[in-house]
């Protein structure tokens, strides 16, 4: 009778369990099908602008355009204002500062430096027209470019060293007829080739990922999900989630995987307590730059060097530059390993006008916060990009030079070639002291690491993190981990409780067997 019991018992649990499992799987399922459903909704326009008079006239300057649009979109001019995206800064708190304003005005980077004094070049990246070293308007609503977001033609381009102007030869009649929520190619056209080229800065937005296949990016591809940066980044008059860390400083208003997917993701445990400590890119971007490389070091201590007194460039078999004389020497990677850090979503920065104190380390342009011991931390994958680049030795300044000028004899080192010119014109230009000597400083520049997210089957495996050698967390010694790390300690606790176990097992049984002999003595 007993038998037949407990081996219903053990079949109600079998089945209890089968039916959990299945219903898990279920509700996950039904998850993605929900998320899938929901984006493949096709956004349609609530009207259609090519019936609108206003916008068949002949516009004689994009201003013209512009003042067109917020005659009936009449308040979003207020909101695009207030953006980041507008002002090129924004209120952030860092530690040790207080509440300060960081952005391009006043954030260096390793990059091209800096944007004061060099807005006319900058500017083709900029949301608005008639940008120049000495005026702007940021508070003239008809300076907005509103088709650099808007246009759904995928035509509308901005014009090189023209301060933000479009490209004059461009139809704007059709493009201004032809406006929606932004594509993909409104926000590759900028973020795609910041710092002068295509993957330059970021190495996880590049080129490809316009038309990116699944084994490049599993949201973006453009066979499958065809996720739009929107998706993603959630708009709210015109502020948009998520901003890169290179310009800013709080953990606010950002986008996060657990978004869609929920804090529990995966069918197995083990891996949903992985993500209290662990980003879900750290696993799902084993590599990154997977089609086109990005710069991984800029050597500006090596600019200046021409040939018959004309300026030169060198390039790799795969056309990246290697040597410009505008810029100096570079070095690219493609398919790398991401490094990592701990991050609790703050960062630190290195201002214009900043002492360096400590010359015997690199220069951390951004320093992202965050340690083991921080609830708020995880570890997150990174590109470090390395440079070289001017500094003041007497002053113990970085410096932000003169780059760009329409002609000769301004000063700007793209022209006249000249450190100690460009410099002096340069730190003038953002009100700063130049002892007029010019050496070079090593920095690094953090870049987190968010898409090219890879399919769950070449995601990273759990043997390279959890190994003796070549682990990928190898550099993060604030931690034990299991496989990786030898500590007396906990190696011979481990031992004496497998020990222990063991003896306890074969107690038991040795007690088991004496306790059946008996009771046979007995019966």
């Amino acid at each position: 009778m007993k038998k037949i019991v407990l081996s219903l018992v053990l079949i109600g649990i079998v089945i209890i369990g089968t039916i959990s499992y299945l219903s898990s799987k279920e509700t996950e399922q039904s998850k993605l099908v929900q998320l899938k459903e929901k984006l493949s909704k096709k956004n349609l326009p609530s009207v259609d602008h090519t019936k609108f008079a206003i916008l068949q006239k002949k516009f004689n300057s994009p201003q013209e355009i512009t003042a067109a649009c917020i005659s009936c979109h009449t308040e979003r001019a207020k909101e695009v204002m207030q953006s980041n995206h507008w002002n090129w800064e924004s209120p952030e708190y860092i530690k040790g500062r207080g509440v300060v304003y960081l952005g391009k005005k006043n954030a260096i980077n390793n990059y091209c430096i800096g944007v004061e004094g060099n807005e006319k070049s900058c500017a083709k990246c900029h949301i608005g027209f008639g940008m120049t070293e000495k005026a702007f308007s940021f508070t003239d609503a008809r300076n907005i470019d509103c088709l650099i977001c808007h246009d759904n033609t995928e035509t509308y381009a901005k014009a090189s060293e023209m301060g933000g102007a479009p490209v004059t030869t461009l139809d704007f009649n059709n493009i201004a007829q032809h406006v929606g929520k932004p594509k993909r190619t409104n926000c590759g056209v900028c973020h795609f080739f910041g710092g002068g080229g295509n993957n330059v800065k970021h190495g996880d937005l590049e080129q490809s990922m316009f038309d990116p296949s699944r084994n490049v990016d599993v949201h973006m591809n453009t066979s499958g999900a065809n996720l739009q940066c929107v998706d993603c980044h959630k708009t709210e008059k015109h502020i948009i989630s998520g901003e890169m860390y290179s310009l800013a400083s709080m953990n606010r208003d950002r986008t996060t995987c657990e978004s869609c997917h929920s804090e529990n993701p995966h069918e197995d445990a083990i891996l949903n307590k992985h993500i209290l400590k662990v980003a879900c890119q750290t696993c799902h971007i084993p590599v990154y730059a997977k089609v086109n490389a990005t710069k991984t070091d800029w050597d500006w201590s090596t600019a200046g060097r021409l040939k018959n007194g004309e300026p030169i460039e060198e390039d790799d078999k795969d056309g990246n530059h290697t040597y410009l004389s505008i810029k100096g020497s570079f070095k690219w990677g493609k398919n790398l390993k991401p490094e990592y850090i701990w991050f609790n979503g703050t960062a630190e920065h290195y201002l214009l006008g900043d002492t360096v104190s400590d010359l015997s380390k690199p220069l951390a342009i951004n320093t992202l916060n965050g340690s083991y011991n921080d609830r708020e931390s995880k570890i997150i994958p990174v590109k470090i990009h390395r440079a070289k680049q001017p500094f003041d030795p007497i002053n113990k300044i970085l410096i932000q030079p003169k780059l760009f000028a329409d002609k000769n004899g301004e000063g700007a080192f793209w022209k006249d070639f000249d450190w100690k010119r460009a410099s002096a014109v340069g730190m003038k230009d953002v009100n700063l002291p130049f002892s007029g000597e010019v050496s070079f400083i090593q920095t690094e520049m953090y870049w987190p690491i968010n898409h090219m997210v890879s399919t769950k089957e070449n995601s990273v495996k759990c043997t390279e993190c959890h190994s003796r050698e070549n682990s990928r967390l190898a550099n993060l010694k604030d931690f034990y981990m299991p496989a990786r790390d030898y500590s007396p300690v906990i190696d011979t606790a481990g031992t004496g409780i497998l020990i222990l176990s063991l003896l306890g097992i074969f107690t038991h049984g040795i007690i088991r067997i004496i306790s059946k002999r008996r009771m046979k003595k007995r019966a």
